[in-house]
């Protein structure tokens, strides 16, 4: 007699907690997601996401995390309904925590635990508040499969930065603002439609200084004739 094909296990793509629980939150997740995203578009084996569940353990789909925000190198470029460990190449490379009231001591500590189990080799924490952390922004890198802390660059102008060898970017947090920079040009990364705007200016601006030029061609034609 047959034995019963017992059901397939489930992994909900979702544990009905909200992406944030606040403004300042949810735009620091946005905002990393957005700029790692285009960082990365020339290559498909790049992928970004940010809470989105990740299962680490095959057949119990109780066990699982969902960082604010991650990047795997050697992933396929796709959309996901979940990431399970067993059917990727590897743990995200790269993971930052957006700190909120209700989750900066898990992050803190017991995600600092997982990630570092599943070798996670940079994870950083962001607290947009201020509070909430012991300093605005914090950083681990893997070594021997243990954290060590990331020295925190400290500006005149209160500024905290982080390098991250993993993406090859630094992370500057000033007051209540972050901002990834590329550390080659020094140059701040901006989102969509952060560029989008700037590209527009840019555009105004070009359009001014020929209408400019014109004008004066114009006026020294004048004066010639």
């Amino acid at each position: 007699m047959s034995r019963p094909i017992p059901p397939a296990v489930e992994y909900p793509s979702s544990d009905g907690k909200p992406m944030a629980e606040n403004d300042a939150q949810r735009d620091a997740i946005m905002y990393a997601i957005d700029v790692l995203k285009t960082r990365f578009a020339g290559r498909e084996d790049v992928y970004v996401s940010g809470d989105l569940l990740i299962y680490y353990e095959e057949g119990n789909p109780r066990v699982s995390i969902a960082p604010d925000v991650f990047v795997v190198f050697g992933a396929a470029k796709h959309r996901r309904m979940n990431y399970k460990l067993w059917e990727e190449p590897k743990a995200p490379d790269f993971v930052m925590e957006v700190a909120s009231p209700s989750t900066a001591e898990k992050d803190l500590v017991p995600k600092r635990a997982v990630y570092a189990r599943l070798g996670v080799r940079e994870y950083w924490q962001y607290d947009p508040m201020g509070g909430l952390l012991p300093l605005r922004l914090m950083g681990w890198r893997l070594v021997g499969g243990i954290y060590e802390e990331q020295p925190i660059i400290r500006s005149l102008d209160g500024a905290l930065t982080l390098c991250s060898e993993t993406l090859g970017l630094d992370l500057r947090a000033k007051d209540d603002e972050m901002r990834f920079r590329d550390p080659v040009t020094g140059q701040d990364l901006l989102g969509y439609e952060e560029e989008h705007a700037a590209r527009l200016e840019e555009h105004a601006a070009r359009l001014a200084a020929e209408a400019r030029i014109a004008e004066l061609e114009a006026l020294l034609r004048t004066e010639r004739g």
